[in-house]
């Protein structure tokens, strides 16, 4: 080996990382990508009454046979992009991320709209609730072993908070955990689990100290919907769909590294859990355009556009949807620039919800009886999905009763519920018997 005066000089090596590619740089990269591996939308037809599809419904409701097509295309796709380096653009480096800024991923999201690509709504809820929480929460090991797997669409993430007598309640939840030397072991039942039928993992918050407040008594984890002991039940609801599942663990093993935060501080990381996931219900809500469009389209199909009732009642959801729009556009950049949602996510997910049922009420006023007999004439009975699919999007994410109590308390100031009992053990209550709690 020669000594270090005689060595020859070798080329220094550039040290950081590389330097993040400018907006244009990263359009031109993202337009190449897709335009070789997918194809572009067709021009969006103008909407006519009694043309296309006249299905109208809060959720998407499938046989299992076409998610399950749909779910492995919706995941080659994602691989694809995250191969590509397209797959987290806003996600640190470190974790299989890009490090790039929200501006870069808007560019993206922008592009990637105008071609068709599979049903992204698969990772609704792991990208946008799960894997944030085990970003902020997750011990080094829990990050190294799904961040980068969600992202590629390697493992496929649920959320299991509510239960039979913990529903908006949520601190009520009796679900437990019980250390076992290096492991927990989950014993419990949770419902209303939307995609754990498909997914692989599941964030569960489950309580570890009952002698411990209600509230402080909870730890999250990350937990293997594999494992030996889970059993997952289809919820058939009154649509006639099955998009939720009631979920049973049996003495459910997971590894102290999959702890989410630390030991008894659930409350905070399925706050934060709740934030994202009333952001992304807020900002989907207020029914959309397409909805407008087709109740304007409806009045005067069925010869209303003149009665000044009718004109009345669109009128208020057209604007209502709009205030709804800002209002959720607001909360949005606030996040994009780097916040923390904050109340006003609660705000969006109970405008969206109150819109929707005025929608509801607005369409059975214009329909009557065509919406709840199916004679076959188009536009009239496809309504009933949206209707009676309403409810589940004002109980998903916190009820409207639990919304209004933030908005009330944090927003507005006012005294807290009186009744709610957060400073006795949780030994100690009668679970079912609580006033719904919002802190």
């Amino acid at each position: 080996m020669p000594d270090a005066a005689t060595a020859p000089l070798t080329p220094a090596r550039p040290s950081g990382p590389a330097p993040a590619p400018s907006l244009d740089e990263f359009t031109g990269e993202v337009e190449s990508f897709l335009e070789a591996n997918a194809n572009r939308k067709e021009a969006e037809k103008k909407f006519v009454w009694g043309e296309g599809s006249d299905t109208v419904a809060m959720f998407e409701e499938r046989d299992r046979a076409t998610e399950r097509a749909q779910l492995t295309a919706a995941c080659e796709w994602r691989a694809k992009r995250f191969d590509a380096g397209l797959g987290w653009i806003t996600g640190p480096v470190e974790f299989g991320g890009r490090g790039l800024s929200s501006a870069h991923q808007r560019a993206y999201d922008t592009l990637e709209s105008k071609y068709d690509v599979p049903n992204q709504g698969f990772f609704t809820i792991g990208l946008g609730m799960v894997a944030p929480t085990i970003l902020a929460h997750g011990s080094a090991a829990a990050k190294d072993r799904y961040l980068q797997a969600m992202y590629r669409a390697d493992l496929v993430a649920c959320q299991l908070f509510s239960e039979p007598g913990a529903g908006s309640d949520l601190a009520s939840l009796q679900t437990k955990a019980e250390r076992d030397g290096d492991e927990w072991v989950i014993t419990g039942q949770k419902v209303w689990t939307t995609g754990a039928q498909y997914a692989d993992i599941g964030e569960i918050i489950a309580r570890t100290d009952p002698e411990l407040p209600k509230h402080k008594g909870l730890t999250g984890f990350v937990v293997d919907m594999r494992a030996p002991g889970v059993e997952v039940r289809p919820l058939r609801q009154m649509t006639g769909g099955a998009s939720f599942n009631e979920v049973f663990f049996n003495e459910v093993k997971v590894p102290d590294d999959d702890r989410l935060g630390d030991l008894n501080n659930g409350w905070n990381v399925a706050l934060t859990t709740l934030m994202n996931e009333r952001s992304a219900i807020g900002a989907g809500g207020g029914g959309g355009n397409n909805l407008l469009t087709r109740l304007i389209a409806m009045t005067k199909a069925f010869g209303l556009s003149d009665d000044p009732l009718v004109r009345q009642e669109l009128a208020d959801l057209v604007i209502r949807s709009r205030v709804q729009n800002m209002n959720n556009q607001r909360a949005l950049d606030k996040i994009r620039a780097g916040q923390m949602p904050g109340p006003e996510m609660s705000m969006a997910k109970l405008g969206g919800t109150m819109i929707m049922r005025r929608m509801g009420d607005f369409v059975s006023h214009v329909l009557g009886p065509k919406m709840i007999a199916d004679t076959g004439e188009w536009g009239t009975y496809a309504w009933s999905q949206l209707v009676l699919g309403t409810p589940g999007g004002r109980i998903a994410g916190g009820s409207d009763e639990v919304m209004r109590n933030i908005v009330g308390e944090r927003v507005l100031g006012l005294p807290k519920d009186a009744g709610i009992d957060s400073t006795s053990p949780f030994r100690e209550l009668k679970v079912g018997t609580q006033k719904t709690a919002s802190d």
